[in-house]
């Protein structure tokens, strides 16, 4: 009954994107599927999927989730109504988007011992 549904949108689904739209996608989905699954690239990619195909709306029992990811995905491109240069401009503002994040100076977390009973 459920198909490959994931949270977010997996990285293992975007080699099945190759055949969801023109010449210009399917050359980036070739050299995304090179990479590994932490490039930021991929994950750029990931972010962009996850915002066309309203990842975090879908619900585990939605009619979405039940047909799985790579289904969605490639409903999501094939309804896609602008060219593929627009979908790679959402692609590159993704990118940045993870670009920008992973450039952030990370603040440590500051993990607290917890107070025994016995200290009380």
């Amino acid at each position: 009954m459920y198909a490959d549904n994931e949270l977010l949108f997996p990285t293992h689904v975007i080699p099945k994107l190759r055949q969801a739209r023109g010449d210009e996608f399917r050359a980036l989905i070739e050299r995304l599927s090179r990479l590994p699954d932490d490039d930021p690239e991929k994950l750029g990619f990931s972010l962009m999927m996850i915002r066309l195909d309203g990842c975090l709306t879908c619900e585990t029992d939605s009619y979405r989730a039940m047909r799985g990811c790579t289904a969605c995905a490639q409903q999501t491109l094939r309804r896609f109504k602008g060219p593929d240069q627009d979908l790679l401009r959402h692609y590159q503002k993704a990118l940045l988007d993870i670009e920008a994040y992973l450039g952030q100076e990370m603040i440590p977390l500051r993990v607290e011992e917890p107070v025994s009973a016995q200290a009380a």
